[in-house]
């Protein structure tokens, strides 16, 4: 499954790796009250999972791991900050809570235990590997042309497994043609399902604003937008200066029910990717983010490009990466470091 960008241009070949050296991710949480009955424990994992490190502590409490609130899901070939929430009763236990590969950074409270989406995004440190200083000059002007245009907000490989093999399965079960009775991994199937349709529709638009608009992200007649306040609406006076302000960003459809379609002109693509007989509640995701914060340090005798910057929450490093690029990432080429 291709993603395209806009910039039509030669490939740039650095590499990188998911691991705990090369590959950090922090999560840049919503403000927390500092009172109430749920715990927000600051927590730093290393080559695990989100459900790993949620697992580990669900079984030292002796408690159902849906008892413990965490506002995302990250990677597990990385060393990740995030934060977790526990009725406050596990105060005293969680002091003496030891993992090799989990340390607890700092303890606060808030008013409700953390919910899934309860961050402001994530912020990423990542080497490259293989980059001339020459290429270094370009990578960071790139990454300034995206932090102005924006880039699209592709899935990541990641979502969609090793061999697309989930997304065989997804569809596979919408068709009828598999049976699911895990009620989570149903719901995983069809994120992925939507998330497919999603990544094909953006693919088309950003072929044609690549044909029409010179670099841009072009909008259309119909296009549904949400605000910097998080607000679906359809307006019929946006105009492109809008969206270059960064005041309103065009959505993409994740298809289902109970969910605002774009019309007319936008319409006529959003359609091709659209399924309304599907029962999972439909969202809209925004088809352009921009990236901010962007940092680099370079190391020339090593031909290694540091590179950190902050997406929003549900954003992609790995996307980022491909839009400066200029190709498509696999999980087959990221492999940890023993």
């Amino acid at each position: 499954m291709n993603r395209e960008y806009i910039q039509n241009r030669e490939p740039i070949h650095f590499k990188f790796e998911q691991n705990r050296e090369d590959f950090i991710v922090d999560e840049i949480p919503i403000k927390f009250k500092g009172n109430g009955n749920f715990l927000i424990l600051h927590v730093k994992k290393v080559e695990l999972t989100t459900w790993d490190m949620v697992a580990a502590f669900a079984e030292f409490l002796n408690i159902n791991a849906e008892k413990i609130g965490y506002a995302g899901l990250k990677d597990k070939h990385a060393t990740t900050t995030q934060y977790l929430s526990f009725e406050s009763k596990y105060e005293k236990k969680l002091k003496k809570f030891r993992h090799p590969q989990i340390k607890v950074l700092d303890v606060t409270r808030h008013t409700h235990s953390i919910r899934m989406g309860d961050l402001e995004g994530n912020r990423f440190s990542i080497n490259l590997f293989g980059v001339s200083q020459i290429e270094a000059g370009i990578i960071e002007k790139l990454a300034r042309k995206s932090e102005k245009n924006g880039l699209p907000n592709y899935f990541g490989y990641q979502r969609f497994g090793r061999d697309n093999d989930s997304i065989e399965q997804a569809k596979a079960m919408i068709a009828g043609d598999l049976y699911i009775n895990d009620a989570k991994l149903k719901k995983f199937l069809i994120s992925i399902y939507q998330s497919v349709f999603f990544n094909d529709w953006l693919k088309e638009r950003v072929l044609l604003s690549r044909e029409k608009n010179d670099g841009k992200f072009l909008l259309l007649n119909g296009d549904v937008y949400i605000s910097n306040e998080d607000k679906i609406f359809t307006p019929k006076n946006i105009q492109q200066k809008d969206f270059e302000l960064h005041k309103v960003v065009p959505t993409g459809l994740l298809c289902g029910r109970d969910v605002y379609r774009a019309r007319g002109e936008a319409r006529e693509i959003e359609e091709k990717y659209d399924d309304e007989f599907l029962y999972e509640k439909g969202l809209r995701r925004a088809a352009v983010v921009f990236p901010k914060e962007i940092e680099f340090k370079y190391k020339q005798h090593f031909d290694i490009l540091n590179v950190a910057f902050t997406l929003p929450k549900g954003s992609y490093a790995t996307v980022f990466l491909e839009n400066i690029a200029n190709k498509n990432f696999s999980a087959k080429k990221i492999k940890p470091k023993k």
